[in-house]
């Protein structure tokens, strides 16, 4: 049996869905991954903040890059292990939303820009409003602007899996088995480097998403992301 259409949803005064069970559990699972990974890779960073390019960087060696952080012994060892484990959530909620999104065509339905979209104006339009804190069309009815998708879209099939990528290219024990990982980027050091860099992306997003989320309509888009379902207010018409 087919579910209601969205003429008697609204007719019911029920809000069409606008986020798929599998979507809003994902979600909130790389939200929690992500948030552990910045907070115990900060810990992983400040027991050595510079940044090398090669296989081998240390104290006393030319540096790539001074980061201003404090340097404090220790937080590496007793944050690792927590950085694992964010990390496995992570692949395993990301894995299950790029499967359940190919399978339920929520990509091509949701996230993938109709061909009318590909202009720098309506690119530059949408950009302007966003950067002025103004909400746009799209903000109204609950869909997704072009900036939006397309930013989507590269976090979830180039910098979420560059971050993966990268943390294992620095693990001694998974380039036993994979030197690829390691090599293909440069040496172990390259590939901490790069994963800085990618998950350095990952938390501008992050910063950029929560504040374009009290523009668009903080606590409705929240709701929507735990409900499904946007407050009837903020239904799409």
């Amino acid at each position: 049996m087919q579910g209601p259409n969205a003429s008697t949803i609204s007719a019911q005064g029920i809000s069409p869905r606008r986020h798929r069970a599998f979507v809003r559990i994902t979600h909130w699972l790389m939200a929690l991954s992500v948030l552990g990974l910045i907070a115990t890779g900060t810990g992983i960073l400040i027991s050595h903040p510079r940044l090398y390019w090669g296989e081998t960087g240390a104290v006393g060696t030319p540096s790539l890059i001074d980061l201003p952080l404090p340097f404090v012994l220790g937080p590496s060892i007793w944050n690792r292990p927590y950085h694992f484990f964010f990390a496995w959530i992570l692949v395993l909620a990301g894995f299950t939303y790029v499967v359940g999104g190919l399978a339920t065509r929520h990509f091509r339905q949701n996230l993938l820009p109709p061909k009318t979209d590909f202009r720098w104006s309506t690119i530059a339009s949408v950009t302007s409003a966003h950067l002025r804190g103004k909400r746009t069309v799209t903000d109204e009815t609950g869909t997704y602007n072009i900036v939006q998708r397309l930013t989507y879209l590269a976090v979830v099939f180039f910098f979420l899996p560059g971050v993966v990528l990268t943390g294992l290219g620095m693990s001694p024990g998974t380039t036993s088995v994979f030197p690829i990982l390691a090599t293909s980027i440069g040496g172990h050091q390259s590939a901490r480097t790069l994963h800085f860099c990618f998950a350095s992306f990952v938390l501008i997003f992050l910063i950029v998403h929560i504040a374009m989320l009290f523009v668009a309509g903080f606590r409705g888009h929240v709701q929507a992301m735990i409900t499904g379902r946007l407050p009837k207010e903020r239904a799409p018409r």
